[in-house]
């Protein structure tokens, strides 16, 4: 996923060469044959059928500079149009899966202000931190499941040695995310790894059937009624990231993938061309062919991936330049543009106002202000973004990240 473990810069190009394959892993022994059916928990409701699934991103260090807690998914409305939360992110180390940041997950105390229910945490309490008000948020919200996140783009490097022995790192999440302390929190597990036998913050050579591999070990261990799903790149380029993974035999053992058709360009070209970092469809002059969302679900489709277990994937956030005089896309530029965290990145809630939308390109829209240019959703571009999904049969939308949106939740209004 784009953002870092901690609130601090990280930049993803889906650019990066891939790594060449190199010690192709055998089909893991003893795994059995368990797939994902639909016979999980939230079957019992319409809410998440096919084509309405609207799952979110929620990173634990929200509740650091941003101040975002889980009480704001209640109180945005968002939780009444989620059917699905994947909290992120859970470490990956030494071949298993791990705690990614005790305090926040596990352990800080909420404030009655602070707390989805208006109840303080008391100390001594067997659980507090970020599982507890989740809890809380279930609680308010049955039909809600929520499924933990490992991985991501700083620890992603972890999957490597996990693919050494799959058994052993699913028993390891198994263990963790069925802990008697938190298992009522979460449903199943999400898989971000960056990128199987390809190049994202590391280089991977763990061969073409790892993923799968680990993947097939996951549902072996957690059985057909727990949600296995993935976030998956979206380079669909000739011999892409795509091609390094074998995402198509794998499918049959997630209940659905995000493929992350965000990010496709960004100011790690810090010259430009400018061009809108989310688009729906191709146009002319995008730098890179085939880097747009059309033609990645349309590369997936192709590999014989069910469009029910495709999510489509959008940003809740902007990226952006500096130093650019065009308004158009396709400028040059000085570098990426300020933003309150990172630059060259702005929630949505903060360009809608900074920063509003000028035109459109490609099925999103784009801004320019003063020298500054950026691209971003908006509920426009993301009600045409869900026409497309709807004719297209996915299985749902996806979204990175909870805090992007507006304080009365614009943009998930917009996917419902």
């Amino acid at each position: 996923m784009l953002r870092p473990h901690r609130p601090r810069a990280r930049v993803r190009a889906l650019a990066s060469a891939a790594c060449c394959a190199a010690l192709a892993a055998g089909l893991l022994a003893g795994t059995g044959t368990a797939t994902a059916t639909e016979s999980h928990p939230e079957s019992g409701t319409d809410r998440a059928a096919a084509g309405h699934k609207v799952v979110g991103y929620y990173p634990d260090w929200d509740i650091y500079g941003r101040q975002y807690y889980v009480k704001n998914i209640e109180t945005s409305g968002s939780a009444d149009r989620l059917t699905h939360i994947e909290y992120a992110f859970g470490n990956v180390t030494g071949g298993k899966c791990a705690i990614g940041d005790s305090w926040a997950d596990t352990d800080r105390p909420f404030t009655a202000d602070e707390s989805v229910d208006g109840v303080a945490d008391s100390a001594g309490q067997p659980l507090s931190g970020n599982f507890n008000q989740l809890r809380k948020l279930k609680k308010l919200h049955p039909n809600l499941r929520i499924l933990w996140s490992f991985g991501g783009w700083s620890w992603s490097s972890g999957f490597g040695e996990a693919a050494k022995d799959p058994a052993a790192f699913a028993q390891s999440c198994y263990d963790l995310v069925e802990n008697s302390k938190w298992a009522d929190v979460f449903d199943g597990i999400d898989i971000d790894w960056e990128y199987p036998n390809a190049c994202g913050n590391t280089c991977d050579t763990s061969g073409r059937e790892a993923f799968r591999d680990l993947m097939a070990a996951l549902r072996a261990k957690f059985g057909k009624r727990e949600l296995i799903t993935a976030a998956i790149t979206a380079d669909g380029t000739s011999g892409g990231k795509i091609d390094a993974a074998d995402y198509a035999g794998t499918a049959k053992y997630v209940n659905w993938y995000n493929p992350m058709t965000y990010d496709y360009f960004g100011a790690w070209a810090r010259t430009g061309p400018t061009a809108p970092h989310s688009p729906l469809t191709s146009y002319r002059g995008i730098p890179t062919g085939g880097y747009d969302t059309a033609d990645t679900m349309a590369k997936l489709r192709s590999l014989g991936i069910p469009a029910s277990k495709l999510l489509l994937g959008v940003g809740f956030y902007g990226r952006g330049w500096t130093g650019v005089t065009r308004t158009a896309p396709g400028g040059t530029a000085t570098g990426p543009a300020a933003g309150t965290y990172e630059d060259g990145v702005e929630d949505y809630k903060v360009l809608k106002a900074k920063c509003p939308a000028t035109g459109t390109v490609g099925g999103t829209a784009y801004a320019k202000c003063g020298s500054d240019w950026w691209s971003y959703d908006t509920p426009a571009t993301l009600k045409k973004k869900m026409k497309y999904k709807d004719a297209q049969g996915f299985g749902g939308t996806f979204f990175w990240e909870l805090s992007g949106d507006t304080a009365n939740g614009e943009l998930i209004k917009a996917i419902n």
